[in-house]
């Protein structure tokens, strides 16, 4: 992270600032997750995930406390083609919790993923964290989705949630089984 982003939180501020970082790295998790060894619970699954090119972040104190990502990802639905918006890396520092940081830097990453030209915002979770993204307005996908592995295409084996990001906050997600032709975030 780039000491002009740690600068960036204003002293005494009650409500969380979202910045966005130059950078995120390695480091940047062990500092929100304390070093832990599974900080998004998700190793038993197997599933390799891609970097994201657009950070987000909460600082209490010149602390990382709170991160999301997104990268661009191609989808496919049936035979028709998509551009979304992936959601990943989505993760609050123990402490910090039910403090309203996770809806903070998800929220600026949607918005600033419905500045691009991604249709849809896509994210993969655990089951127990699909009420927190239900709040926010994301919605699960129903058939989930397939997404490139090292060893080929498997079902993803956690819950896949969209969100429409175009002007009709109404627009429903397509039929047809759904696939990501790459690493998921």
């Amino acid at each position: 992270m780039t000491e002009n982003a740690r600068k960036s939180e204003p002293r005494g501020a009650v409500a969380p600032v979202v910045v966005r970082l130059a950078q995120y790295t390695k480091a940047d998790l062990d500092e929100i997750s304390g070093g832990a060894r599974d900080p998004f619970e998700v190793a038993e699954f197997g599933v390799r995930s891609r970097d994201k090119d657009v950070h987000f972040g909460v600082l209490r104190q010149g602390r990382l406390v709170a991160h999301a990502g997104l990268v661009e990802v191609a989808v496919s639905v049936g035979d028709r083609s998509l551009r979304v918006a992936g959601l990943g890396g989505v993760i609050v520092a123990p402490g910090m919790r039910g403090h309203g940081l996770a809806r903070a830097v998800v929220g600026a990453a949607v918005a600033h993923a419905r500045g691009t030209e991604a249709e849809f915002g896509i994210l993969f979770c655990l089951p127990d964290r699909v009420p927190l993204y239900e709040r926010l307005g994301w919605r699960v996908l129903d058939g989930g989705m397939r997404v490139e592995q090292p060893g080929g295409v498997i079902d993803h084996p956690l819950h896949t949630l969209w969100i429409p990001l175009g002007e009709d906050d109404e627009a429903v997600w397509p039929d047809g089984p759904a696939r990501l032709w790459s690493l998921p975030m």
